[in-house]
């Protein structure tokens, strides 16, 4: 009888074998944007209905202009104007939507500067940001000025 405790396998795998997609997941930062718009919100507090044609001219020419940089000029370079939030700091009209478009297990959004306090917000996964919100007044996250 062996006393040879060692385990033996049918197959040695092989150890020369890659991932077929070896990309870091920040690699996107050197891309253009790209939008997908199928979950844009119509209605709502913070719905897209509520832009005028003008409007909606200017938000197509400033995502138009977006889309002349890379994901790091727009998110780092422009980090004052456009950065990612955590879903915490939303405020709570903007928490409770998401939960009830059955997004609540994201844990950040992307908040775009269009003017002033014009913002447009959406979902970015891998240089594609999916549009959600038009924020005309910046409320979805108003900001919190300092020295007041």
């Amino acid at each position: 009888m062996s006393k040879n405790k060692k385990p033996k396998t049918k197959v040695n795998p092989s150890s020369a074998k890659r991932p077929k997609i070896a990309s870091s997941p920040n690699s996107f930062y050197n891309m253009n944007p790209s939008w997908r718009i199928s979950r844009l919100e119509m209605l709502g507090f913070y719905g897209w209905h509520k832009l005028d044609t003008k409007t909606l001219l200017h938000v197509k020419d400033k995502l138009a202009s977006f889309e002349t940089m890379t994901w790091a000029e727009i998110l780092v370079s422009s980090k004052k104007f456009n950065h990612s939030v955590n879903v915490n700091d939303l405020c709570s009209i903007a928490q409770a939507r998401l939960s009830e478009i059955g997004q609540d297990d994201i844990d950040e959004l992307v908040s775009l500067r269009l003017s002033g306090k014009e913002r447009v917000w959406g979902i970015l996964d891998l240089g594609v940001l999916t549009l959600l919100w038009w924020d005309p007044e910046h409320e979805v996250c108003p900001s919190i000025l300092k020295n007041t």
